[in-house]
């Protein structure tokens, strides 16, 4: 089919995978193979996206490949390395096979570069596997970025991202106290499957807006039993209930805190939109 194969799951698509992804596009036809959902899931292990599933697809398409490929990892967990190697062989009959250095496959996870390597002969392909990227000496891997988000170092994970993480769902009627404060907040529940951030204030963007959002339990009000992401959009106007919003989470301001008083609570409010307004 003279086609280059792309293999691996993608979460996120950062700086790593857009290179993996854009050196196998740019040597002619390409189709990525991935799972639909994450094969640590399959093993009962939990796991948290960085993005929702959709969304790195069509970051993925961006990036010119030409068709995507989403396999049930149950069908294929359970098979040899080198069988997995010559079932997708024999269904593509690839020129080029391309992966990170850190790609694992098959039974046991048995399958590595390595293999690939060895194997290219045998099976008629050439193998081509991309070196780790470094960002100040730490090398560029989705769980590297889960562990600055989970940290609050959004800008950096930014960085390796090349895009902003964000959060996306529908905005639920809250108790409407941000607007006794002359700040009306737009709630949202933090999505389940998405790697969550630690509680606190963040610089966010909504569309083509600037804002604040507290994450967390909001302990000044102290009138919930979970955690909720509230969101002041500076200059919006309008009505958001049950509509679908990306909030994209710019950097961090401070932590989460409990004042006294509710005076207290929206002279700090105003201090944190100051301190966006200078980002």
């Amino acid at each position: 089919m003279n086609t280059n194969l792309v293999l691996g799951f993608f979460d996120g698509i950062h700086v790593a995978h857009k290179e993996l992804i854009q050196s196998a596009v740019k040597a002619g036809k390409t189709i990525l193979i991935t799972f639909k959902e994450s094969p640590a899931i399959y093993f009962k292990k939990p796991y948290k996206y960085i993005y929702p599933r959709e969304c790195s697809l069509n970051k993925i398409k961006d990036l010119g490949v030409n068709e995507i490929l989403e396999f049930d990892f149950a069908q294929i967990a359970g098979m040899p390395a080198e069988d997995y190697v010559r079932f997708i062989v024999e269904k593509f009959s690839p020129k080029a096979i391309y992966t990170g250095f850190n790609h694992t496959f098959g039974a046991n996870k048995m399958g590595n570069p390595e293999l690939l390597e060895k194997l290219q002969k045998k099976y008629n392909y050439e193998y081509h596997c991309i070196n780790p990227i470094k960002y100040n000496g730490e090398i560029v891997s989705s769980t590297f970025i889960k562990s600055l988000i989970l940290t609050g170092n959004i800008e950096r994970a930014n960085r390796l991202l090349g895009t902003n993480f964000f959060i996306e769902n529908v905005v639920l009627e809250g108790a409407k106290i941000g607007r006794t404060l002359d700040f009306p907040t737009a709630n949202i529940e933090y999505p389940q499957n998405i790697v969550q951030l630690p509680y606190g204030v963040y610089f966010i963007k909504y569309n083509e807006y600037s804002g604040v959002l507290n994450w967390g339990m909001r302990p000044t009000v102290n009138n919930t039993v979970k955690p909720v992401a509230e969101a002041h959009i500076l200059g919006f106007d309008g009505d958001l209930y049950g509509e679908r919003v990306r909030f994209e989470i710019i950097k961090k301001i401070r932590e989460e805190k409990k004042f006294q008083n509710l005076e207290e609570l929206k002279n700090q409010i105003k201090k944190d939109i100051n301190e966006c307004l200078k980002l």
